[in-house]
């Protein structure tokens, strides 16, 4: 009996062994089989343009916050559950952006079983971040509106790409560096494009306070109604304060977020007399085929566009 017992308990050890072998070995990151495309889900389209920049057709790649919606509060969709389970490589924005208000994307990924800084990656590492004004401890998410920021999320991403998939890091390096020089040479351009005018019109009213990286590269001085698109938005105090910025300053044009509703801005523009010049881009490239659709265009499109409504004469 003694001699049952004693074999019962050695084959138990050996299936315990068996099983937490295996269960390790579901946890980490398995290497890419030949000819098998590496599985990336992004939280929102501007990682995802930068992403397919990178990967191209050697990989597969899925937004979960689709364009024209904000990622700031999101509730995350089955699929979207479904696709982080299956990725190889999650990459987020960070800096308080999707893991804020609500903390929709720390849900997400306990539910999809994934890990920070295992195979959920954080775009933004590197960037010096900035802070909001209303709340000097939490960091302001939106370092993506200066270009030099955009080149290190690109470069951010492409090492964890390289490092998930190392057959294909050669060709992930070289996609890479053609896309830096894209954009390197926009930034450029853009750090100077603004000294054209008084730094009394350089004023750029927006509904969200986004573009504090944007004005510090790029010589304006951000105006906005509310600071984060997790406050309340269009209270009277936050329009008393945008309106006396405006009337102490050489404003020419205001400007409304793609992403958010232009029923504030317009309030502001009928008691300034002045017009909403155009759109700009935040949070969410355009759809694809329109003006805005990646992320070289849609900062293309915000430098002009923003000059253009800055330079108009009184």
């Amino acid at each position: 009996m003694k001699r049952i017992w004693i074999a019962l308990a050695a084959v138990v050890a050996m299936l315990s062994g068996v099983y937490w072998f295996l269960s390790g070995r579901a946890d980490a990151p398995q290497a890419k089989a030949p000819g098998q495309k590496l599985r990336i889900v992004t939280t929102n389209s501007i990682l995802e343009d930068m992403v397919h920049n990178v990967g191209q057709d050697r990989i597969e790649l899925y937004s979960i916050v689709q364009r024209g919606v904000d990622p700031h509060e999101y509730e995350p969709k089955p699929t979207d559950i479904a696709q982080a389970t299956e990725a190889d490589l999650i990459f987020h924005n960070g800096l308080n952006l999707e893991t804020g208000g609500s903390g929709w994307f720390n849900k997400l990924v306990e539910t999809a079983h994934k890990h920070f800084d295992e195979d959920v990656f954080a775009a933004s590492d590197g960037v010096k971040a900035q802070h909001l004004t209303t709340n000097v401890n939490e960091q302001d998410p939106h370092a993506w509106l200066d270009l030099a920021n955009g080149m290190q999320y690109v470069k951010t991403i492409t090492a964890k790409m390289k490092a998930a998939d190392p057959a294909n890091a050669e060709y992930y390096q070289q996609n890479a560096d053609r896309y830096l020089a894209k954009l390197g040479a926009l930034h450029q351009t853009a750090q100077s494009q603004f000294l054209d005018l008084p730094a009394s019109q350089r004023v750029l009213v927006t509904s969200e306070g986004a573009f504090k990286y944007f004005a510090a590269s790029y010589h304006v001085t951000p105006a906005y109604i509310w600071e984060i698109n997790t406050e309340s938005q269009g209270t009277p105090e936050q329009m008393a304060s945008v309106l006396a910025k405006i009337r102490s300053s050489d404003v020419r044009s205001l400007f409304v977020e793609t992403s958010v509703s232009p029923k504030a801005m317009n309030k502001v523009a009928q008691e300034t007399g002045l017009k909403v010049f155009s759109k700009v881009f935040t949070d969410s490239l355009a759809k694809e085929g329109q003006p805005g659709d990646t992320y070289y265009a849609m900062m293309k499109w915000n430098l002009d566009h923003i000059h253009a409504g800055l330079s108009v004469t009184k």
